[in-house]
């Protein structure tokens, strides 16, 4: 019984769906400063794989332990999301991205560090950049109910310029 379980792999911490069976956001697979265990992020890399994840998005500015996905075959992209990142340039190129995938039907773990303000502030501004939430209080407030808190500054102003984006002509974006 424990090999089965084993795996099946361990939930991430801070797991939430954002789009129900299709877009779901993270913590740092094995956690993130003194926390981080390799042994954890194996276990958690195991349970994003066996659960059909299409792609592991990190957004994390470097490239550390993105080995990890390949060593436990599962796909994965890097959108390094600093910041200091000019967001009028960055956010059309995350969100057209980000909806093309799903779009042909894959299903996204987009993760950071941390689920914090900015991870938050990203998947709000998606919600309001492709009109699935055409009002970007609405945005802000289901992200803030999927993920049980408040967003603060650092995430509402990327939901800004999310909105700025979307409203912008195509041929500017």
């Amino acid at each position: 019984m424990a090999k089965g379980k084993w795996a099946q792999g361990i939930r991430p911490r801070a797991f939430h769906w954002i789009i129900q069976d299709q877009l779901a956001i993270c913590e740092r697979p094995g956690g993130y400063g003194a926390n981080h265990r390799r042994v954890r992020r194996q276990e958690e890399v195991i349970w994003i794989r066996e659960n059909d994840f299409s792609f592991v998005v990190s957004l994390i500015p470097s490239d550390h332990n993105l080995h990890s996905y390949d060593e436990q075959g599962m796909p994965w992209k890097h959108w390094p999301f600093a910041p200091s990142l000019d967001l009028d340039a960055a956010l059309p190129q995350v969100y057209k991205e980000m909806q093309a995938l799903l779009g042909e039907g894959n299903k996204l773990l987009v993760h950071m560090e941390e689920v914090g303000d900015r991870l938050a502030g990203l998947m709000a501004g998606y919600l309001r950049w492709t009109g699935m939430v055409p009002v970007t209080f609405d945005a802000v407030m289901v992200v803030e109910q999927i993920l049980s808190r408040q967003m603060g500054p650092p995430g509402r102003s990327i939901v800004a310029a999310a909105e700025a984006a979307a409203n912008r002509p195509a041929c500017e974006a």
